[in-house]
């Protein structure tokens, strides 16, 4: 059966507060460890009101306190925001207290503005452009120290913390494959190179001590209701949320509205269904044969889904109904 995990950017709603945001996380992924969910994955996004997950490695640390089996993940840790050393501390502090259920997702985006950028006093340009080495500089820290080796993660060192390259053009797919790590696919906001990407990773990998076969995840998202017209409203708040993203005044995240032309103008709405045009929308019979057609197009080892929707019972109804198409589809 294809594998299936969750990221949850941990919506701030209109009209509540970080803090219920955060229990709503570790609330959806208790939800999502009784179906069947293999991870639970959060992001890095900073000066967005609408997302609580900035201090992910915090984040994560709560949500397996909550759990008891669920493996928990960054997609990602936007590492040029950060010392290739802190990360591996973090993330091998993670794995100390939550042995054999941490995963570690990189990407080489900001995550955030350039006003934030210097906020976090990290020169991003530079450093994105040494996100190779970097890449390789922490997965140095997470493998078992080397005779004379002066400088060591604690905690860390030796814990072999799974990596994830996590991308949304060739540039991910190339480097995960040269240095024979899983990859992950931002499909679910950047749909456009989805289909080569997997081709050039799959065409391009090299075994390594980490990976011996080549391993990708796709993203999508699912909001599925009852019926198809449900699911359509409830998608309205993430289209809300990309189109004020867009506008430059991202805020938190707005209830559904029953006319989804209402929302932006022509040119806003094309962009906005554009972007979002990898999503399982509707009715659990909908939603099945969407996720059926997606898995058989990429043949990806592993789905993660998401969904920003604002009503958190409607939330977890809808992954409900996304992991029993999953289970269908191999039953």
């Amino acid at each position: 059966m294809t594998r299936y995990s969750l990221l949850d950017l941990a919506p701030v709603n209109d009209g509540d507060t970080p803090r219920q945001a955060l229990l709503n996380a570790a609330d959806l992924a208790r939800h999502a460890e009784s179906h069947g969910y293999d991870r639970f994955w959060m992001a890095e996004h900073h000066n967005m009101t609408g997302i609580a997950s900035a201090a992910t490695p915090v984040a994560l640390g709560y949500i397996a306190a909550n759990t008891s089996t669920i493996r928990v993940g960054a997609a990602g840790m936007m590492l040029p925001n950060h010392a290739p050393l802190v990360v591996a501390e973090q993330f091998g502090t993670l794995e100390s207290l939550y042995p054999g259920r941490v995963d570690l997702g990189l990407g080489r985006a900001p995550g955030t503005d350039p006003e934030t950028l210097r906020a976090l006093r990290r020169d991003h340009h530079s450093a994105a452009n040494h996100f190779p080495q970097d890449v390789q500089e922490l997965l140095h820290f997470l493998d078992p120290v080397q005779p004379g080796q002066r400088v060591q993660a604690v905690p860390g060192a030796g814990t072999r913390v799974p990596v994830w390259i996590l991308g949304s053009s060739l540039f991910g797919a190339q480097l995960a494959a040269a240095l024979g790590l899983p990859y992950a696919f931002a499909s679910h906001f950047a749909p456009d190179m989805l289909d080569e990407a997997i081709r050039v990773y799959r065409d391009q990998f090299q075994p390594s001590q980490r990976l011996a076969e080549p391993y990708v995840a796709a993203a999508a998202n699912v909001f599925a209701a009852d019926t198809d017209a449900e699911g359509r409203r409830l998608m309205t708040s993430m289209e809300q949320q990309f189109i004020a993203l867009r506008r430059g005044t991202p805020g938190p995240l707005q209830p559904p509205v029953d006319d989804p032309d209402s929302l932006g103008s022509a040119a806003e709405l094309a962009t906005a269904r554009h972007a979002l045009k990898e999503s399982a929308v509707g009715s659990p019979e909908s939603v099945e044969k969407w996720l059926k057609a997606f898995s058989e197009r990429t043949g990806a080892d592993e789905l993660i889904l998401t969904g920003q929707i604002h009503d958190h019972e409607a939330r977890k109804r809808s992954f409900a109904i996304a992991a029993d198409a999953i289970q269908g589809l191999s039953a």
